[in-house]
């Protein structure tokens, strides 16, 4: 822990030439204040942080034990049987399910589909549109055929048309077009010599009895009286901006001498040296927050290395040295000296109790049949069959015969 004031870093001797790391930026040196102030906070927050972070520490060291014990294999209980519920009754499903059906649906449909339909249109549909189109040809062929003789007539006609029309375009509509278009450009150089006239008659008449007046009263009128207004704006505008000045300036010094400076002595004498204090003091608890935090570590880790090695010593290493000499040793006697021969005997104690209870049971079968046979008698022996075929113990030989001809 720092308690004392850090000196300020010295500078680098500007003779060496070899690489150095820079050297951080000299520090503003502190005052008695800051020193005195130090020292007893980083005390007490060390006694107030120490406490806090052992029981973090233990706390993290409980969590980290209950997860790697119990929450990590429950977690893996969980997934293990989520993908058991969730996750693999519907792989089965779409594997062995999901596929093999959609597959005959697949071949069930080229089958009773396209099959079908490849076949109607190879042995049915092309057939028919061949033979339409065999007689469609027919048809247009004998339709040529009729025709060819009324050709001649027919280009008579349409030569003699032609030419009617030829002569009424040439001697009728040019001559009637050529009319309609000489009378429409007389016209139209009346109507503009008409329009032309009009304008400039009203143009002499707009300038000589609107413009020319007009120019004369903004010139010898407006013109002053606008000068004049505007003067008198200027001067009233002056008045209003010199009055609004004054009463500027006297609100201005007013309101700087009863508020403003007050305000500005209150900081500059008060409010910054207290905040000033208060900033030393905050950056003093933060720093000793820290330099606290960090030896509580240190002690907490050396406090459980210490409560560690003394479990380890007191509970684990005895625990350890009792089974490894003494339990050990006695379970080995223990199962070469009683478990062994008494299994051996449980094992024999057994297998006699099995022939014990197979004789017992034979006997009694025995005795039941016995009991049977005395009240019901025997049962009726099988009388045997004669078969024209041989037995099946009985086999063909050389020397004999099945058929009833050689049968001695």
């Amino acid at each position: 822990m720092d308690l004392e004031k850090r000196p300020a870093p010295q500078p680098a001797e500007p003779a060496r030439r070899t690489p150095t790391r820079p050297t951080p930026a000299p520090q503003a040196p502190e005052g008695c204040l800051t020193a005195a102030i130090r020292i007893p906070v980083r005390i007490v927050v060390l006694v107030l942080v120490l406490p806090v972070r052992m029981a973090w520490d233990a706390l993290v060291v409980a969590g980290r034990f209950l997860h790697d014990t119990v929450l990590r294999p429950a977690w893996r209980a969980l997934l293990w049987l989520a993908k058991g519920v969730l996750v693999w009754p519907w792989v089965a499903l779409w594997r062995y399910v999901v596929v093999p059906v959609a597959h005959g649906l697949g071949r069930l449909g080229y089958w009773l589909l396209v099959l079908p339909l490849v076949w109607l249109h190879r042995y049915v549909l092309s057939p028919i549109g061949r033979a339409v189109a065999w007689a469609a040809a027919g048809v247009w062929t004998g339709v040529v055929w009729v025709a060819s003789g009324t050709w001649a007539g027919v280009v008579w006609a349409a030569t003699g048309v032609w030419a009617g029309l030829v002569w009424l375009y040439g001697w009728t509509l040019v001559p009637l077009g050529r009319g309609l278009a000489w009378l429409a450009r007389g016209l139209w150089r009346g109507v503009a010599a008409v329009g032309l006239g009009v304008f400039a008659v009203v143009a002499w008449l707009v300038r000589y009895l609107v413009v020319v007046p007009a120019g004369w009263l903004y010139r010898w009128l407006l013109t002053p009286v606008g000068h004049a207004l505007a003067w008198t704006a200027g001067g009233v505008l002056w008045l209003i901006r010199m009055i609004f000045t004054g009463l500027g300036i006297g609100l201005y010094w007013t309101l700087r001498v009863l508020l403003v400076l007050p305000v500005l002595a209150l900081w500059r004498w008060v409010l910054a040296p207290v905040g000033r204090a208060l900033a030393v003091v905050g950056r003093e608890v933060l720093d000793a927050l820290g330099h606290a935090w960090r030896i509580a570590g240190h002690l907490s880790l050396a406090v459980g290395r210490a409560l560690a090695t003394l479990f380890r010593r007191l509970v684990v290493e005895p625990t350890r040295w009792v089974y490894r000499t003494v339990l050990t040793p006695v379970g080995h006697v223990v199962r070469d000296v009683i478990w062994k021969p008494a299994a051996a005997a449980a094992r024999a104690v057994g297998r006699t109790a099995r022939q014990t209870l197979d004789t017992a049971r034979a006997s009694l079968r025995q005795a039941r049949a016995g009991v049977r046979q005395a009240l019901l008698g025997r049962p009726a022996e099988p009388v045997p069959v004669a078969r024209r075929e041989p037995r099946a113990a009985e086999a063909r030989t050389l020397g004999s015969s099945t058929t009833a001809l050689t049968k001695e």
